[in-house]
């Protein structure tokens, strides 16, 4: 611990932003840096907890206390270090991880927690500006040929933790560009392209291949990489939305999120695309969903300069604290306002969507929603009920499906494969071998687990890249990697 009374000096800050008025004129992110001082001040806060319950918090087991003490003693290459340790992409988790981290924080029992997602993007860009990241080249190789099927968080990290163990590992990405949802998921607002440019970079420089447009099982036959490779790692993503089946659903103007925001992204990078252009200009914008993406796509409406942004939630609106029921240190479902909100948006709790509704050249002018309430019936398990006379239609030319996602593609490489499928219909292969059905094809992410977030994905893709290892030469050096990260700053 840097400061023993830091957490007692000092309350949390965080960065500053451009004003609302000004960041929704363009793309770039908005968010500052600490000073120097600042950041200081904000790792002296990580006090001497005894069990720092943020390892647990975080899926990957970041050592947090420990990149904390170094960053208030200004020992930014061994924060790196300690940092890099257990985390392949600082640089996108410190950008866009809900930070599960800090609502396990000690401090943030009765204090506001610790600002850890903001040291830890502090870190790497620290890092990046001192020449601190290096590509590794002194890898010795193992001969052992590896390739990787989709190239978001999950399978960037497997091809990095499996070109650390040695083997040569190349990279199928079926978009134009690598990066997966990261790429065309996320707004440059939230994570600019650059960011993705200079990973891929070093990642190439260590001897990484990244082979784009190349769609496996539709371009890229599945035989050929079978005899190809000593084995294959499927990442490809949970990506097929969840649909809102209701009538009405075949108007024009109603889309799935996933398509507006992509389209936004090659828009900026001067990439064309094919898809009918979804614009929000001037429109009365509707999107259904309040989760990430759905927060994604009002800022990105709002950048648009849409007439209004409303946001449907079909449950109802969260506590602004924690209660009985969400103690900590688990991970509280509470009420979350993003920069997105900050900028212009009508959030609507418990109201269903009863239908799209047209006008007679078919296209969207209205969406007619219901009020609900949970509630127990006739003794039958709570349910969500329509409150009497609460319907009624509000104007939108622009419906956004921001519902998330239900499984991965199954037309193509999984039905070629007749990979088994578990009950939710992502591909079944479970935590202890990340192996599918098939011998040398492993899955990691949210191919495999259901969509989930990007620090998921990464621990995903590092412990299958482990499995892997294992499958390949008898057993993995990666195995031990964390551990004795651990140990060593302890």
């Amino acid at each position: 611990m840097g400061k023993p009374t830091g957490f007692l000096e000092f309350t949390r800050e965080l960065p500053s932003k451009r004003s609302s008025q000004d960041r929704v004129n363009d793309y770039k992110e908005f968010v500052e840096r600490y000073t120097d001082e600042k950041l200081n001040q904000q790792s002296a806060r990580c006090m001497d907890c005894g069990v720092p319950f943020c390892h647990n918090g975080c899926p990957l087991g970041n050592v947090i206390p420990e990149f904390n003490d170094a960053v208030y003693r200004k020992s930014y290459k061994e924060a790196y270090e300690i940092l890099s340790s257990t985390n392949n992409f600082p640089e996108f988790t410190g950008r866009i991880c809900p930070a599960p981290c800090e609502t396990a924080c000690v401090l943030g029992i009765n204090q506001p927690a610790i600002a850890i997602e903001e040291i830890e993007k502090h870190i790497i860009e620290i890092a990046f500006e001192k020449n601190f990241v290096q590509p590794n080249r002194q890898i010795s190789r193992t001969g052992k040929k590896v390739a990787v099927v989709g190239s978001g968080p999950a399978g960037l990290a497997a091809a990095a933790q499996l070109n650390i163990a040695g083997h040569t590992v190349t990279v199928f990405e079926r978009d134009d560009l690598p990066g997966g949802l990261l790429r065309y998921g996320i707004p440059d607002f939230k994570l600019e392209k650059w960011v993705i440019d200079r990973r891929i970079k070093l990642m190439e420089e260590e001897g990484i291949v990244f082979k784009c447009n190349a769609n496996v099982g539709l371009n890229i036959n599945i035989s050929d990489l079978l005899r190809e490779f000593h084995a294959i790692v499927l990442a490809g993503g949970s990506t097929i939305p969840r649909n809102l089946n209701i009538p009405g659903r075949e108007l024009k103007g109603v889309h799935f999120a996933m398509d507006f925001l992509k389209q936004q992204n090659k828009r900026i990078a001067n990439i064309p695309f094919s898809l009918e252009e979804i614009v929000a200009g001037n429109k009365n914008v509707v999107v259904l969903g309040g989760g990430d993406t759905g927060s994604d796509c009002v800022g990105t409406s709002n950048r648009h300069k849409a007439v209004s942004v409303t946001q449907f939630e079909l449950l109802p609106k969260p506590p602004a604290e924690r209660n009985k029921i969400m103690p900590w240190p688990t991970y509280p479902m509470l009420l979350k306002t993003t920069s997105s909100h900050e900028e212009g948006c009508h959030r609507k709790w418990a109201v269903s969507t009863k239908a799209f509704i047209g006008d007679e050249d078919g296209k969207l002018k209205a969406i007619q929603l219901v009020d609900l309430e949970w509630k127990i019936v006739d003794e039958k398990p709570a349910a969500f009920v329509e409150i009497p006379g609460s319907e009624r239609e509000i104007p939108c030319e622009l419906a956004l499906l921001a519902m998330g996602f239900v499984y991965p593609q199954h037309e193509g490489v999984i039905q070629e494969l007749e990979l088994e499928l578990d009950e939710r219909g992502n591909v079944r292969a479970t935590e202890k071998s990340y192996q599918t059905n098939i011998n040398k094809i492993f899955t990691a992410g949210d191919m495999r687990r259901g969509q989930s977030l990007v620090v998921w994905a990464i621990k995903e893709g590092r412990d299958c890249a482990e499995k892997v290892d294992e499958f390949l030469v008898g057993h993995s050096l990666l195995e031990t990697a964390d551990d004795n990260a651990i140990a060593r700053y302890l």
